[in-house]
C-alpha cells in the first residue's frame, strides 16, 4: 500500500476482556478515546484477540502503536515501553492467551513486505491472566501512567491529543470496569 493512502498512525488495543489483566490494551484504549480527541491521522481500533483478522488493519499504517499486557521481570503494573528491535521478541517470547495470534501477525506482515515504519508496544506488566472481569489492583494502579505515557508518545511524534471536554472523572473508571463495556453501558 502506499504511503499517501496509509493513516499515519494506527493505536492498536489487544487482549481478551475475560482473562483479567489481559484485557489491558482494550481498557487502555477505551479510556484514550474518551480522555482524548485525535486528528485524522491517529486511528484508534480495538483489535481485541483478532490475529491474523487485523492484517488489513496494520498494513493501512505506517506507524502501529500496540497496547497490550507485556511480560517482563518488573512488578505487576510497571510501564513498560518496547520499540524497534524489541518489539518481535517480546511478543513471541512472552506469549499471553491472545498473542499467539499476534506473533503470526508479524510473521505475515513480514512475508507480505507491509511492515510499519514504526512498531511500538506500550503496556504494563500483568499481574494475572486467569479467567475474571477486571483488572488487578496493581495493574489497574498503572493504568493512569499507560494513558499518559501514549499521549506522551504521540506528542513526541509530533501528534496531538486534544483533551475533551466536560466531566473526565469517570473516564477511567468506565472503561477499567469491562463488564461495562462488553455491555455497551
Amino acid at each position: 500500500m502506499s504511503e499517501e493512502g496509509a493513516r499515519p498512525v494506527l493505536v492498536l488495543g489487544l487482549g481478551n476482556l475475560l482473562c483479567a489483566d489481559d484485557g489491558l490494551g482494550i481498557v487502555a484504549l477505551e479510556v484514550i478515546r474518551r480522555r482524548f480527541e485525535a486528528s485524522e491521522d491517529v486511528s484508534f481500533v480495538d483489535g481485541g484477540t483478532l490475529g491474523l483478522a487485523l492484517l488489513p488493519t496494520l498494513e493501512s499504517a505506517r506507524r502501529v502503536w500496540i497496547l497490550d499486557a507485556v511480560a517482563a521481570d518488573a512488578p505487576p503494573g510497571t510501564l513498560v515501553s518496547l520499540a524497534g528491535e524489541d518489539v518481535e521478541p517480546a511478543l513471541r517470547e512472552r506469549l499471553s492467551p491472545h498473542q499467539i495470534g499476534v506473533a503470526d501477525l508479524l510473521d505475515a506482515m513480514h512475508w507480505r513486505d507491509t511492515w510499519p515504519k514504526q512498531v511500538r508496544v506500550l503496556g504494563l506488566v500483568p499481574e494475572s491472566f486467569a479467567l475474571g472481569i477486571g483488572l488487578s489492583p496493581r495493574v489497574a494502579a498503572g493504568l493512569e501512567s499507560l494513558v499518559a505515557a501514549v499521549a506522551r508518545e504521540l506528542a513526541a511524534s509530533g501528534y496531538r491529543l486534544r483533551t475533551r471536554t466536560g466531566d473526565l472523572k469517570d473516564a477511567v473508571a468506565h472503561a477499567g470496569d469491562p463488564a461495562a463495556r462488553i455491555l455497551g453501558l
